[in-house]
């Protein structure tokens, strides 16, 4: 099998898509040929880098059997390929690549290049039904989860490096933690501002990552006279992460719901569980393909402030059975979404549309 893989996100500019296209790519090689094809400079080299690389794909197209773009935003680069090779495109398809709220986007890429790929591999349910909603042939559909790399994590941190972020001793104190693209969807000014005052005192939560809601963050904690109890840590590197994701109580996604935005599938979530650490989730969009509730982790009703208070003082007032949960949930992660088992599904599919178009 030889792959032509197109990532328009892709490291080292970081984010939820650019990982997950990095791995795709990387555990697809381990059992296929593939080239890739990456933007890793971000959204602002998109301009240049879109007829980049079609006139790269055009080049090497002959010596592929498929092509396979990470997102649906190059759906347009996939249909010239299409119609000039005559060979399938298979399409990742995020959560936003449907509901991107731009008219020309709407019309041209959900309208028309989209529906013309030979199989749309979303990486949620929910995006599934927005697809259908939008009119995209069911029989093209298939839920593939988003996979995590169990070589990664591994590792082992002291209670100080938490201590550091902080600023000062802690002792009785449990840390919640967030991480991430800070979206508004992602709730966590919502938590802030109606969830951490109802916690007990000892309770610290620390935000990590940066994005467009990182202002509307600050004045929740401002506002609420949180800043004692909630540390905005801001972008962090891998070592950074792993470090929170060993020594903190809880991993805590709460989105909200947002019109035009929504979670694909939220990877995050089995990262942190994958670790180790109980998460409390939000029963939407993406994340509850992620999250089986009571497997690895609890799926808490959007904006259910009593739901979190309730399940969080539940989970920190038992250490031991919390750390049991903690262990439960990373066996479910590694039986579940190791990457090595999600790269196999997605070839199957490739095959299989390979396969189809040879038969019609």
């Amino acid at each position: 099998m030889r792959i032509l893989f197109i990532s328009h996100a892709y490291p080292p500019t970081v984010g939820g898509v650019e990982n997950q296209n990095y791995e795709l790519a990387r555990w697809l090689g381990k059992i296929a040929t593939v080239k890739i094809i990456a933007n890793g400079r971000g959204k602002k080299i998109l301009p240049l880098w879109m007829p980049y690389a079609l006139l790269k794909s055009l080049f090497l197209m002959p010596r592929y059997d498929v092509i396979v773009l990470g997102n649906a935003l190059l759906a347009h680069i996939g249909w010239i390929l299409k119609i000039i090779y005559r060979k399938p495109v298979v399409t990742v398809v995020h959560g936003l690549d449907l509901t991107f709220k731009n008219w020309i986007y709407q019309t041209f890429w959900v309208g028309f290049f989209i529906p013309r790929m030979d199989k749309l591999i979303c990486v949620g349910n929910e995006t599934i039904r927005v697809a259908k909603e939008k009119g995209l042939d069911a029989e093209k559909l298939v839920f593939i989860p988003n996979g995590i790399n169990t070589n990664e994590f591994i590792a082992d941190y002291s209670w100080t490096a938490i201590e550091e972020i902080f600023g000062r001793k802690l002792v009785q104190e449990k840390i919640l933690l967030t991480s991430g693209r800070l979206a508004k969807r992602k709730g966590v000014a919502w938590f802030i501002r109606n969830v951490m005052p109802k916690l007990p005192e000892n309770v610290l939560y620390v935000v990590a990552g940066d994005g467009a809601d990182r202002e509307n963050i600050a004045q929740a904690i401002q506002e609420n006279n949180m800043a004692e109890r909630v540390k905005m840590i801001g972008y962090m590197e891998d070592s950074v992460r792993d470090m929170l994701f060993h020594t903190c109580d809880l991993f805590i996604q709460p989105n909200i719901k947002i019109v035009g935005d929504m979670e694909g599938f939220g990877l995050s979530v089995i990262e942190a569980a994958y670790c180790g650490i109980p998460v409390l989730a939000a029963n939407l969009e993406g994340l509850k393909d992620a999250i089986k509730d009571g497997q690895d982790g609890f799926l808490i009703e959007p904006e259910d402030v009593d739901g979190y208070v309730a399940k969080i003082n539940e989970l920190l007032s038992d250490d031991v059975k919390r750390k049991d949960f903690g262990q439960k949930a990373r066996q479910f992660v590694i039986d579940n979404y190791s990457w090595d088992k999600i790269a196999a599904k997605y070839l199957a599919e490739i095959e299989k549309t390979i396969s189809n178009q040879k038969n019609t």
